[in-house]
């Protein structure tokens, strides 16, 4: 009798710690993943890398929050009035322009820790004297990359690279992904 109580309790006891740890691996899950109803958040970091002869001169940051499903904008610049007719104008924008949405796919066992970007990064800005030559109006220089790519969270992720055609620089596009607890 006392062999069998004692089995019942050990088999008691055992079940209990699996119990727990279902529960602490199932808390551990939801920590990364959204309520439902509610959506998973992410932070976006970019980088606009300059280079020239495969060494970087120049970088600038921009980070934008987003949820999974949404699309997130960033515009930096100066809004240049242009004349079309006597007294009529129409506005360019010159500057920064990054855009993205993220779709969180953890659903398909394929991605693993990613999810699916579509990111367009727009820049202008004026060409400098020399560059503008014998013109009396303002010439302006254009860089764009528009893509969509899978992005394994927390690594970085050149989406994409032009080369500038008025010099040996090349202008690299990076982003990270990592999600918001």
């Amino acid at each position: 009798m006392l062999k069998k109580t004692i089995v019942a309790a050990t088999l008691v006891l055992a079940m209990m710690a699996v119990g727990r740890s279902r529960k602490a691996s199932a808390q551990e899950a939801s920590a990364t993943k959204a309520p439902d109803g509610e959506k998973q958040a992410y932070r976006i970091d970019f980088s606009v890398n300059e280079m020239e002869d495969g060494k970087k001169i120049n970088a600038r940051q921009y980070s934008m929050n987003l949820n999974a499903g949404d699309n997130s904008e960033i515009k930096i610049g100066t809004r240049v009035p242009i004349e079309e007719k006597a007294g009529e104008f129409s506005y360019l924008d010159v500057g920064t322009n990054l855009w993205c949405r993220l779709k969180d796919r953890s659903d398909q066992a394929w991605l693993g820790n990613a999810v699916l970007l579509s990111v367009r990064a727009e820049m202008s800005n004026f060409a400098v004297p020399d560059q503008q030559g014998q013109n009396m109006r303002p010439l302006l220089r254009q860089l764009k990359i528009e893509a969509s790519t899978v992005a394994q969270l927390g690594k970085t992720l050149v989406v994409g690279s032009v080369d500038d055609p008025n010099s040996k620089r090349q202008f690299q596009l990076e982003v990270t992904a990592n999600r918001l607890r």
